[in-house]
């Protein structure tokens, strides 16, 4: 049985994953997006957030445990003068984790972590949608003299339904989230 074992080891030692976790957590700083297994980045998650939530406290005490954590100032700095401004009314959740597909090599689940505040496509794409139409079950199935009376008309129906499918399907037509950060990324290159 394997009660109350919560942490994923990831194939590696303490000392190894607890190197990768502090250079993912310094990257993911740095950076505010990065790619790696889906395994990683919920580890990744649970090693950041509680280093995000120590620096909305500005001291000095908070700065060393969370230096202790990453050993790198750049990030430090990084993320008690930037990161913690930018979340500082947020209560918890400050990374997404976003599914991107599988690994060519060995086909890993791949994905994209990023900080929740740092991209703007998705809080801009969020206000711009818009409702899409309620689907309902068909209605109840007519009796065969209404359908035979009817007939004609159904006839008709069927493409002036389909031009305003189109059309709707042509006004709702959005980026997958793929190619947006595909896009993001070629822009801070």
């Amino acid at each position: 049985m394997r009660h109350q074992k919560s942490i994923n080891h990831l194939g590696r030692t303490s000392t190894h994953r607890a190197a990768m976790l502090s250079n993912m957590a310094s990257s993911l700083i740095m950076h505010k997006r990065i790619s790696t297994t889906i395994a990683k980045a919920k580890a990744l998650r649970g090693y950041v957030e509680p280093l995000i939530t120590r620096a909305k406290i500005d001291s000095t005490h908070s700065r060393r445990v969370v230096f202790s954590y990453l050993q790198d100032k750049e990030a430090v700095t990084e993320l008690f003068r930037d990161i913690s401004v930018k979340v500082a009314d947020r209560p918890g959740g400050y990374v997404r984790i976003l599914k991107t597909g599988f690994r060519l090599g060995d086909n890993a689940d791949m994905c994209i972590i990023e900080l929740v505040d740092y991209n703007e496509n998705l809080l801009t794409s969020k206000d711009t949608t818009a409702k899409k139409a309620v689907r309902r079950r068909k209605p109840a199935a007519k009796k065969a003299t209404d359908a035979a009376v009817e007939a004609p008309v159904a006839e008709k129906a069927p493409k002036a339904k389909a031009e305003e499918i189109v059309a709707e399907a042509e006004e709702v037509v959005e980026k997958p989230v793929e190619d947006e950060v595909k896009e993001n990324e070629a822009e801070e290159k």
